[in-house]
């Protein structure tokens, strides 16, 4: 291991509150608060998955996990800022993991929206992604899932850029997005929106393999509540997407360890 990489630790990371505006360094607490709570969830999958956030005022600047960082362990200063190429932006000792980038920047090349892209692999994503019949209609969850949901077939580890059209072109506008075989991924106009979008995307999957694991027919929601699920979705989240739950998630993650804003 390098042993530049090795020795990092957030602990060891100067803060660059002062060197950054306070827009990048806003985002920069909640996309470490994001890491964190995905932890928390218990869908890091190690250092091997990645969320990434647009920096507001910055044509084409965003900000990655340190590739080789526990989820549990980043912070606002350790992100590292990179460019749509996957450059370097700033003087990180830790790479970026590049099969994850060529996701995420055909992403946000494409998507004006897409302000922050998050993706998992974890069982139970994974798993309802190896199905044939992918999302079914069984839960109240779903319904949400359903209304905005793409789906792309799998081509390997994503480390070509030749896959980025395909991508693009299977996501469309939706926000809700399963890598077959592979796992799950959402885009937010947020990082809020982006995290609870996958809080209910992860819910359906687990609820969806409990259902089918209990061996008993499945009772479908019909059609028409189908067909009313976004309207259903705006109504409950009072039109605020993500932001209502997230002050409430940030001061959890504040009684439980609040060094991710160093």
């Amino acid at each position: 291991m390098n042993p530049a990489i090795q020795s990092a630790s957030p602990a060891a990371t100067a803060s660059l509150q002062s060197r950054v505006s306070p827009d990048e360094w806003q985002t920069r607490v909640d996309l470490a608060a994001c890491y964190r709570l995905i932890a928390m969830h218990g869908w890091s999958d190690l250092v091997f998955t990645h969320i990434t956030a647009k920096i507001p005022g910055a044509e084409n600047q965003f900000l990655i996990n340190p590739y080789g960082m526990l989820f549990d362990e980043i912070t606002a200063s350790s992100l590292v800022k990179i460019d749509l190429a996957g450059n370097k932006l700033d003087d990180s000792p830790y790479p970026i993991n590049p099969a994850g980038f060529v996701i995420h920047s055909a992403i946000h090349a494409a998507r004006a929206d897409a302000k922050c892209v998050l993706h998992t692999h974890t069982a139970n994503g994974i798993a309802v992604s190896a199905q044939a019949g992918g999302v079914l209609p069984i839960s109240q969850q779903s319904i949400f899932v359903l209304a905005g949901l793409a789906y792309h077939d799998y081509e390997g580890v994503a480390l070509n850029d030749d896959e980025k059209p395909r991508l693009v072109r299977d996501l469309g506008d939706r926000n809700f997005f399963m890598l077959k075989n592979h796992g799950l991924l959402t885009v937010g106009e947020s990082i809020a929106d982006a995290f609870l979008f996958m809080y209910i995307f992860e819910t359906t999957c687990t609820i969806q393999v409990r259902a089918q694991s209990g061996g008993g027919k499945l009772i479908p929601v019909p059609q028409p509540i189908l067909d009313g699920a976004k309207a259903q979705a705006k109504a409950v989240t009072k039109g605020l997407g993500g932001q209502l739950a997230w002050p409430g998630l940030l001061r959890k993650l504040d009684r439980l360890d609040p060094s991710y804003q160093h």
